[in-house]
Order: structure tokens, then sequence, then C-alpha cells
């Protein structure tokens, strides 16, 4: 059995009018604390397309203990439907980059950036950071800044399949992958030149969520989850322009994401779940088979994975886990925030857990 690593620093149950609290990102403030944004839904619902905006919680002692919450951006900012699954960066002025979908309908959801220059107390206009109208999903934690400069997001756009896009039935479940470029720290956006379609026949969701880190040699490494067990991988050697075709990875999963950055010390941290759905496999509805979280390091980039850790057990609470951030605080320890729906919570989006982890307990 893999040991489990750190303490549960953090765990934001679900409650009457509040069903979920998901998807989340962390943020070094400049007077020493800790910013952590996240999606809270609020109504009835912890469905996708329920009334959510983004809060946030801080912390003074390098994520040990939290704040209680507070609303940093509401959905009637922007007229829209929702808003979700947060990214946040410090910009090349210093301004706070806060990255965050807006959910109007099933014909358009982008990824929008505003800019905070007093360290969150007031935002500017939103910026889309997705120039063509359309359904485009990208997950928490996925901005990434390159060594050169230059800003990239993954997204997978979904089409519709009907003229009516009130209603689920309209969306295409198959994504495509598509990367978004900045060049003057998120002022312009445009679309790269390629993109990554599934390109096995059997899958019937396509290239989902994806996600990317810069290699050591400048070579982009993607990734995306997918349905068919595990996750597909795909290459650039062009900053991003044009990649490679997909290809299944080394990291077995159900349909669910995986997480990736490189640590201060230099190795890759990867965290996903590993064991794919298949045919006899018997799970917790709730948990869509997301279960158990586990982590490795990789000395070599990627090449090789190994000090492999658990931050939840299948067997423990039968909980779903998910949409993991990754933050290596001040105090050289590891921030892990991600879903962690138990069985009371009926969904394993719903509740949202912070781990601590020594980085050295992971690392030597």
């Amino acid at each position: 059995m893999l040991p489990k690593a750190g303490e549960i620093v953090c765990d934001i149950r679900p409650e009457a009018g509040n069903p979920r609290n998901s998807e989340g990102a962390f943020l070094d403030l400049r007077d020493g604390r800790l910013l952590f944004a996240y999606s809270k839904f609020y109504g009835e619902t912890h469905s996708d397309t329920a009334k959510a905006g983004i809060s946030a919680r801080y912390s003074s002692d390098q994520g040990s203990t939290w704040s209680d919450d507070e609303w940093l951006v509401m959905p009637e900012e922007h007229d829209a439907r929702n808003i979700m699954s947060v990214s946040l960066l410090r910009m090349k002025n210093g301004d706070i980059g806060m990255f965050y979908l807006i959910r109007y309908g099933f014909q358009n959801m982008r990824l929008h950036i505003r800019r905070s220059p007093d360290e969150g107390k007031s935002w500017g206009e939103a910026i889309c950071c997705v120039p063509g109208t359309g359904y485009y999903v990208t997950n928490n934690d996925r901005v990434v800044r390159l060594s050169g400069g230059r800003l990239i997001i993954p997204a997978a756009y979904h089409k519709m399949q009907t003229e009516d896009g009130a209603h689920w039935s309209a969306f295409d479940r198959r994504g495509v992958v598509h990367f978004f470029l900045s060049d003057d720290d998120g002022r312009t956006w445009r679309e790269a030149s390629g993109a990554c379609a599934m390109p096995a026949p059997r899958a019937k969701r396509g290239l989902l969520e994806p996600g990317l880190v810069e290699l050591k040699s400048g070579v982009l490494w993607a990734w995306a989850r997918t349905d068919i067990g595990c996750q597909y991988e795909m290459f650039s050697y062009d900053g991003g322009e044009t990649w490679s075709i997909p290809a299944p990875s080394v990291f077995t999963s159900p349909d669910s994401p995986l997480s990736m950055k490189r640590l201060p010390q230099g190795q890759l941290l990867a965290v996903w779940n590993p064991i794919p759905n298949y045919m006899s496999r018997a799970y917790a509805k709730h948990t869509v088979g997301r279960t158990p979280l586990i982590g490795a390091i990789s000395a070599d980039d990627g090449k090789t994975w190994d000090r492999y850790f658990a931050l939840e057990r299948e067997a423990e609470d039968q909980g779903g886990y998910c949409y993991t951030a990754i933050h290596a605080a001040d105090d050289d320890s590891l921030l892990l925030a991600y879903c962690a729906g138990e069985a009371e919570d009926a969904s394993c989006l719903s509740r949202l857990r912070i781990r601590k982890i020594k980085l050295a307990d992971l690392v030597q």
C-alpha cells in the first residue's frame, strides 16, 4: 500500500445553499499571505451549469490554517450563467492575473483574464483569451508561462449538435484540444495554428481537459483526459504553435484529469487517478471511478516516475478525487487542493480539500 502523504489543513464541505466547492488555484501575495481562489456554487444543484462565482480564502502561515471564504467575483458582473475554474498567475508588471471561465450558455464558454494592481482589492475589465466564440473548457490551475515569457492556455473545444443550445442534449462531448497564446503578458491572445483531435476510433469523448508543462529542453508536453483508459499526450517543438499527433501516455486513468507541475528543486510532480474504469471494475457511483488519488515524481523530465505516494486511498471513505491545484509554499511544503466528495456529498465535485505535505518527504 502506498504511503499517505501530508495532512488535511482545510475541508470545505457543501451545505444548504452551497452544494459544491471545487476547482481552485493558489497564489503568493506580496504581504506573505497565500490566496486560494475556487469555484463556489450556490443554489440547489452541483451541476456545472448551476450558479457559481469565484470565492477566496487566505492563509498567513503558508497554508496551515485558512480564513473563512469571501466572494471575489459573481456571475452577475458578467450577466453570465456562471463563472468557474480559476487559475492565478503573477503578471510581469506585478499585477495579479485571475483567469476564469465565463459561461453564457452551451454556445459560449471561454476563459477570461482580469488583472488586479492592488493584490486583489480591485479587478480590471475582463479580457477574453479565446478569440472565436464557442464552448472551450479550460481546467483550474492550467495557465502556463513559458521560460521565454509567452503565456499559453490549453482548452478543449466542444461543438453544438443542435441549434438549441439551452440543454446538455445540444452538447457534443467529443473534445478537440486547442492552444491560445499571448506574447504581451495577457493583453492580447491568438489561437495557435495546430490543434489536436483524438485519433482512436473507439473513443467517445475525444480529448478533454488538457494541461501542459515546459520541459527543460524547451519542448512542451501536453496531455488530455480520455475515456479509453489513459491520458493521451502531445508535444510541441515550436513554443505551442504546432503539436504532434496525440498518442497514449504512461498515465493510466479513468475519464478524469491529470495535473502536473515542476517543483522548486526541478523535478516534475504528477497527480492523477491511476485505475481505468475497466469493464468489471466496481466503484461507488458518486466517485465516477476517480479514486484513489496518487502522486509521483520524475527527476528526468518525465522519462521515468518513482516515489509514488497516496493523497487519498480507494477504500477509506469511498470518495472521488479530481481537479488538483498544485502550489509550492515558502516553508518548503507543498499544497494540493482537490475535489474530495464523499458518499454523503452525493457528488465527487461537492467538497474541496487542501492537503499540506513536507516537500522533503517527497523528494528525498
